[in-house]
């Protein structure tokens, strides 16, 4: 067992639920509830309405799915939207088309697989984030699973934090190094660590976050006793939810709060509440801790022996050399490995994931991975316990479900939000420029030349595409009624965190595209050896290059600027 599973209670919670929505649904169709009225009770099931249609989000705890829920969401494509789904930032799924007098139906097929829309959005704590490799992570000190679930099951329904004055997000990491998670752009992140006695506990991070105004976060208590943990994060959601702002909602989220206040001011806060509150009902216990961590035990692993996997694979197949080399990582147990699926290329855009490639990478992953997959934030699958002898027969399969792009942490391998195609926020389009992206940088030698390098494209400042974290960021704008491009430098979302710097000038989409390309070319000259990575090279040299090379003579003008990338 390798995921949660629910009990008696949780699945007739999450049933009454759905049944309570469709009578919501009913009564709104039929008028007794005007739009206003029935708004926030959509936004509790996850029901957007977008641009053209509703959005509907459904939560997927920690990123995993198992078989049966993989085949439930390729049903939910085919009867429900337009035979695809996509995978979110915060390792969700939604679905794009639906028809309003649908979702209740879809909300009791999910509950048959324990799955909802529960806390997808709205103004509360949203779905739990983590390392995507939780669990056979190499690196990890302790799965951080068990406390994912642990606070999903506190923050679900909790009556004091359904209405705080904005959305608030939680990522865990069980890495002393690589933070996978981003735990630093989260209103909460929490790193599993050791203190100097060698205890075990958690770093507690606040006030990170993008959007609007992007703020890295802050540590607010360095070392908190792992029986402690619920009574900390509990502490931190009081004091926002008592001084966080309400009359202003660009204002309103914990990292304004936490830099308005002060880091110490802050700190001083959430300790005076933690003091008085800490010896409450709310302490972990080690039984309760084993009740929820029995269902993350190790599946059946085999002792196998380690192999080296390129060296029996170079020059015989080159594009499958290539795979192994790319998406195919490290596992903690000898003989298994990590890969990595993703479909980004110049046809499909970043996080769509089809009826049947649901359904297949369900057989894939009952097959040859214990029945598990994890959707990334990156907007990628993996598949966590392939062992390395079925890597050729997998790799084969993955290719017929043109899920086997071999790019990951790579150039083309974007996250981009749905932009203007979807969103009613947008100011610009975001897609396009991500298939013409995919489609200037086609060449998969010059892309493994280039080694790795991230770019993030949103087509609003809710930055829900992440380009603040990006080494090459995008973000569309409205410029006197067109759609525009501000391009950012310099962003990461790893232990060296850092936002990105505007460049220059706005673009158009074509100028934003060939700026990437022009970005990209002055990387390649200053880098000083090829093992230097893009975000290095950047940090040694600085702005001044990449300006110089993309406007020309770093005129401040856009028609400088566009004439300059034409």
């Amino acid at each position: 067992m390798n995921q949660y599973q629910y009990d008696a209670y949780d699945q007739k919670l999450i049933e009454e639920r759905a049944r309570q929505f469709a009578g919501q649904v009913e009564r709104r169709i039929s008028g007794e509830l005007t739009e206003n009225e029935f708004k926030p009770l959509r936004l509790q099931n996850g029901l957007y309405m977008q641009l053209h249609a509703y959005m509907f989000r459904i939560a997927v705890p920690y990123g995993i799915l198992n078989g049966k829920q993989l085949r439930k969401l390729a049903h939910l494509a085919r009867t429900y939207d337009r035979g695809y789904g996509h995978l979110t930032t915060r390792q969700n799924v939604q679905f794009n088309w639906p028809r309003l007098e649908d979702i209740p139906k879809a909300l009791a097929e999910l509950a048959s697989v324990q799955m909802h829309a529960v806390q997808t959005s709205g103004n509360c704590i949203r779905n739990i984030t983590s390392d995507p490799f939780a669990g056979v992570a190499p690196d990890e000190l302790e799965d951080p699973r068990p406390y994912c679930e642990i606070l999903r099951q506190w923050s679900t329904f909790h009556p004091e934090f359904a209405f705080l004055p904005r959305k608030f997000k939680i990522a865990v990491t069980g890495t002393p190094g690589q933070d996978r998670a981003a735990i630093r752009y989260h209103d909460i992140g929490v790193r599993i660590v050791d203190n100097a006695a060698g205890e075990r506990g958690f770093e507690i991070w606040a006030g990170g976050g993008l959007g609007r105004t992007p703020f890295i976060g802050k540590i607010i208590r360095g070392f908190v006793e792992y029986e402690y943990l619920l009574c900390y994060l509990e502490a931190i959601l009081r004091v926002y939810n008592l001084y966080g702002r309400r009359d202003n909602k660009f204002k309103a989220r914990i990292k304004i709060l936490v830099n308005e206040l002060g880091t110490e001011k802050f700190r001083k806060a959430v300790e005076a509440e933690f003091e008085r509150t800490k010896d409450s009902a709310l302490r972990l216990t080690r039984e309760e801790y084993e009740r929820i961590a029995q269902h993350f035990q190790p599946p059946p692993y085999e002792q196998l022996p380690a192999t080296s996997l390129l060296r029996a694979e170079l020059g015989k197949d080159r594009q499958y050399a290539r795979w192994l080399k790319q998406n195919v990582l490290p596992h903690k147990v000898p003989g298994y490995r990590l890969v990595i699926l993703t479909a980004k290329n110049a046809e499909n855009p970043p996080g769509d994931v089809s009826d049947t490639q649901f359904d297949g990478v369900a057989d894939l992953a009952d097959q040859y991975s214990f029945g598990r997959v994890v959707v990334m934030h990156t907007q990628n699958l993996v598949l966590t316990d392939v062992k390395e002898s079925d890597l050729p027969a997998l790799y084969r399969r993955l290719v017929q479900l043109e899920l086997a792009t071999p790019n990951h942490g790579l150039l083309t391998d974007q996250i981009c939000c749905p932009g203007l195609d979807y969103c009613a926020l947008a100011n610009a389009r975001s897609i396009p420029v991500a298939l013409e992206l995919n489609r200037r940088f086609d060449d998969l030698d010059y892309v493994n030349d280039i080694g790795p390098c991230s770019i993030k494209i949103s087509g609003c400042i809710n930055a829900c595409g992440h380009h603040h974290i990006a080494n090459i960021g995008i973000l569309g704008i409205n410029k006197h009624g067109q759609e525009a491009y501000q391009l950012t430098l310099g962003g990461n979302d790893s232990d060296s965190a850092s936002i990105g710097r505007i460049l220059g000038p706005a673009l158009d989409e074509r100028g934003v595209v060939a700026a990437v390309e022009v970005v990209i070319q002055t990387y390649l000259r200053l880098r000083s050896s090829p093992d230097e990575t893009f975000l290095a090279c950047y940090r040694r040299v600085g702005e001044k290059p990449f300006k110089e090379a993309v406007y020309d003579d770093g005129s401040s003008s856009d028609d400088a600027a566009e004439q300059a990338v034409a």
